[in-house]
């Protein structure tokens, strides 16, 4: 064989440069035709590689992730990004799913991405330092692809150009979410504030003697625990047999399996009807849960329950208040209670389903309103404190910074990035996050006055911000225990009334049964 390649290719110097040639020609032309990614990743964008179908990795140069939402508000951040880059400044990443499938969870991704550069271009212009740079980390869908996002932001930490110092957004209660959390704060060490997830279990536990599940961690939502507190005392009085509990038994959900358990506290008196379950095959899929719902519909109605509490998803949330409403209940009323998930309900909603929530008196079908808290809304600040003559700061500080980020948006001073829309909470929630963030770096910075702080700095001043360092947010004062958790932050109680098919601020809950403090002093028997 290698003497039959020498007598046909290099025998003679024509043969030598002719197979030079034709070597040389087959090499430019497979590096013209065969992409420079063969074998390697496949680039979506500086630091986003394509894996598994999605576009998965860390991004702060205006790359929206294929998702046109959020294009204007990413196209922002970069031009923030260049502005600060040849600055004093440390990066915080906000990490969610940024490839959602379906319109209304874009529409909520906007909202979220919107509120964190809100934050960072107020927080810029405050006059102090450091600056700060933001990024938007993509895990994939359900933080499947965490694993290699941390990666990614281990380097960034570690890297003296970035100086990450925090990581923010974390939008769902899921099994990958808490591994997520655990290796940033546990074993990086790296600063992490969760704005949106409600799950008890990404909270660290309260209590003198209690040790913190993970070191580093701050939150600024209250847990689902939290917000039943508020709801049961707003519903004070409320007895056992006129509730029931309708939960989705899905596996690894924990935000489900917390509002459960946080929905699950028997009142004084005689038992209702026993907890009505079901078992939804995924977030935002519904399957055969419609069939369910209409067999659980009828066995309520035979129940004194007029308030049932549901632990879902706002997918099944929406079928299961339409079918409770299809039943034929001699025109029973009932008030359906829920979650902070539930926030974005009415984005799902129809026309024909607004109708059929109304119920029907020919037929005396049932009529429907949910009923839920939300982390917040724009219109309680200027509700509570009509007819107030005190004022107190617990509600004046909060409309103010409202007001402010209002005229932020209105007058367009921080760029075109796209319809912001408050009423959802996600960008208020989202923004008062970065905004604790900053005001922790900067703590952390004043310390040592032109120094990037360490990490471990920055998150040792979670416990600080109380009292004289509260944080005044849009949705409420910002004040936390040593465990990093929001000291009686208010929820929001809003209802979804078919009749006037609009989102209706209803009044404030309170964790502990009362306001927060004057000054937002944290009382001792806290963590």
């Amino acid at each position: 064989m290698l003497t039959w390649l020498y007598n046909h290719l290099w025998a003679t110097p024509l043969k030598k440069a002719v197979t030079v040639l034709v070597v040389v020609a087959v090499g430019t032309a497979a590096g013209i035709l065969v992409p420079r990614n063969v074998g390697g990743p496949d680039t979506c964008a500086d630091g986003v590689e394509r894996h598994d179908g999605e576009c998965v990795g860390v991004n702060g140069s205006g790359y929206d992730f294929g998702t046109p939402e959020i294009s204007k508000v990413s196209d922002a951040i970069a031009e923030e990004n260049r502005r600060v880059e040849d600055k004093p400044h440390v990066t915080v990443a906000m990490m969610l799913p940024l490839q959602p499938e379906s319109a209304v969870e874009r529409r909520q991704l906007r909202s979220d991405v919107q509120g964190a550069y809100l934050a960072q271009y107020r927080a810029n212009r405050s006059e102090q330092k450091p600056l700060l740079r933001l990024v938007l980390a993509n895990p994939g869908r359900n933080y499947a692809q965490q694993e290699r996002v941390v990666d990614d932001l281990a380097e960034l930490a570690d890297s003296t150009t970035h100086n990450l110092r925090a990581v923010t957004g974390f939008n769902l209660s899921l099994r990958n979410t808490i591994d997520a959390v655990d290796r940033l704060t546990n074993e990086l060490r790296i600063p992490v504030l969760i704005s949106r997830a409600s799950a008890d279990e990404l909270a660290n536990p309260e209590g003198r003697e209690a040790k913190p599940r993970f070191k580093g961690l701050a939150r600024v939502i209250p847990t689902n625990r939290q917000q039943a507190q508020a709801l049961a005392e707003f519903h004070r009085g409320l007895k056992d047999q006129d509730t029931v509990l309708v939960k989705d038994t899905r596996p690894d959900d924990i935000y489900v399996e917390s509002l459960a358990r946080a929905f699950s506290t028997d009142e004084p008196g005689p038992p209702g009807a026993k907890d009505q379950e079901f078992t939804s095959p995924s977030i935002n899929d519904a399957g055969a849960t419609g069939n369910d719902f209409s067999l659980i519909g009828h066995n309520i109605c035979q129940s004194r329950a007029r308030v049932v509490y549901f632990a879902g998803r706002p997918v099944h949330l929406r079928l299961f208040a339409l079918k409770l409403a299809e039943v034929p209940c001699d025109g029973k009323r009932y008030t359906i209670v829920s979650g902070s998930g539930a926030a974005t309900l009415d984005r799902y909603m129809s026309e024909a389903d607004w109708k059929k929530l109304q119920g029907d008196a020919s037929t005396r079908h049932a009529a429907v309103t949910v009923q839920y808290t939300a982390p917040a809304h724009p219109g309680a600040w200027d509700k509570e404190l009509s007819g107030e003559r005190k004022r107190p700061g617990h509600l004046v500080e909060p409309q103010r910074q409202l007001a402010e980020l209002r005229q932020l948006v209105s007058g367009r001073r921080a760029g075109d990035i796209g319809p912001v829309e408050l009423d959802d909470s996600r960008t208020m929630l989202v923004h008062d996050g970065f905004r604790t963030i900053a005001a922790a770096v900067f703590l952390a910075n004043a310390q040592v006055p032109g120094e990037v702080p360490p990490r471990e700095r920055v998150s040792a001043q979670w416990s600080r911000l109380e009292s004289a360092h509260r944080v005044a947010g849009t949705s409420g004062w910002v004040c936390l225990t040593n465990a990093g958790n929001p000291y009686d932050k208010p929820v929001a109680v809003v209802q979804l009334d078919p009749r006037t098919r609009r989102l209706a601020f209803v009044g404030l809950g309170w964790p502990e049964g009362r306001v927060q403090p004057k000054d937002c002093v944290v009382p001792s028997g806290t963590r």
